[in-house]
């Protein structure tokens, strides 16, 4: 059985879509960014915990804030990305459980009573958001280039509280001509999933 989705897009989302290194100076506006979250609103978590907080650096004194962070690698095409997002974690997602989770709105306490629990289901349902808002990003025309390389305890005293984890920075916006590496290999099928 072949996709549903029509193969222009699944180019787009996914086989032509690359990790961008550069940027045309072109801006990414509010309304683009709002178009994207609304479209990734929607895909799933567990118990609908949305933990996912997305902190626009907007301003040069921002971003000049942002740069001491980032590992060295990284700084240049922060510094020249039209936008930057640092995503993080929210460890007190359980707190609008019971308005985003109304089937059982007990799970607040019930699940996530406990710090640690909390945090460990903010990293992985946040990671899970990302990775929509980094295919959002592509299906708005736009190319994300998704990092890792960052202090994230100096981000998070910058810009974020003890609540917040950041979990990878991301600059958005119309790739450069030379924007992308060559794609790299990927693993096959039969190499990734397995029947028992």
């Amino acid at each position: 059985m072949s996709l549903v989705l029509d193969p222009a897009a699944q180019d787009l989302l996914f086989r032509e879509a690359h990790t961008a290194n550069s940027f045309t100076d072109e801006p990414v506006t509010d309304e683009q960014v709002r178009a994207i979250y609304d479209l990734v609103k929607y895909g799933p978590t567990a118990f609908n915990q949305t933990p996912l907080r997305i902190t626009l650096v907007r301003s040069p004194e921002a971003r000049e804030r942002l740069l001491g962070h980032m590992a060295e690698g990284n700084r240049a095409k922060t510094a020249a990305a039209p936008l930057v997002a640092i995503l993080s974690a929210d460890n007190e997602f359980h707190e609008e459980l019971p308005a985003l989770f109304p089937a059982f709105p007990q799970a607040k306490d019930a699940f996530f009573a406990e710090r640690p629990v909390r945090e460990r289901s903010a990293a992985l349902n946040a990671a899970l958001q990302a990775a929509y808002f980094v295919v959002g990003v592509r299906a708005a025309g736009l190319a994300a280039g998704p990092m890792t390389g960052f202090d994230a305890e100096g981000v998070r005293k910058e810009f974020l509280d003890d609540d917040h984890a950041p979990l990878m920075i991301v600059n958005i916006g119309r790739p450069a001509a030379d924007a992308s590496y060559p794609r790299s290999p990927r693993l096959a099928y039969d190499d990734v999933i397995t029947t028992v």
